[in-house]
């Protein structure tokens, strides 16, 4: 198997995990196998131990449980372009000024501004 077609997915990675699970190997053979198929792109042992325990535990579903909070959607192109244009008119302009000009939280602000 060549080194680009073993970049797997989390996801994909997962589903390897509850296979080998279901067929009777320990984590740590699975962390093995995983390794000498995937090399470095194989997760971690910790990770094969938690996934192991979860579906262990009854836990059916590969994908990642939904997380609380707003998603990032403050850097788009669009913002980036406004916050260059606000910094190339002004270039004393201060954070809490972009972030009121843009109607962005000064938190959220702050990753769009490292982004340019």
């Amino acid at each position: 198997m060549s080194a680009e077609s073993s970049n797997l997915s989390n996801i994909e990675h997962r589903a390897v995990i509850k296979y080998f699970l279901k067929k009777g190997k320990t984590p740590k053979k699975i962390f093995e196998d995983m390794v000498s198929v995937l090399q470095e792109s194989a997760p971690s042992y910790t990770m094969v131990k938690k996934w192991a325990r979860l579906f262990q535990q009854g836990r059916e579903s590969c994908e990642d449980d939904p997380r609380s909070g707003r998603p990032v959607t403050v850097v788009t192109e669009e913002n980036v372009r406004k916050v260059e244009k606000l910094v190339l008119a002004d270039r004393r302009i201060k954070l809490w000024q972009i972030a009121e000009e843009l109607q962005i939280v000064k938190n959220e602000l702050e990753k769009l501004y490292t982004s340019i």
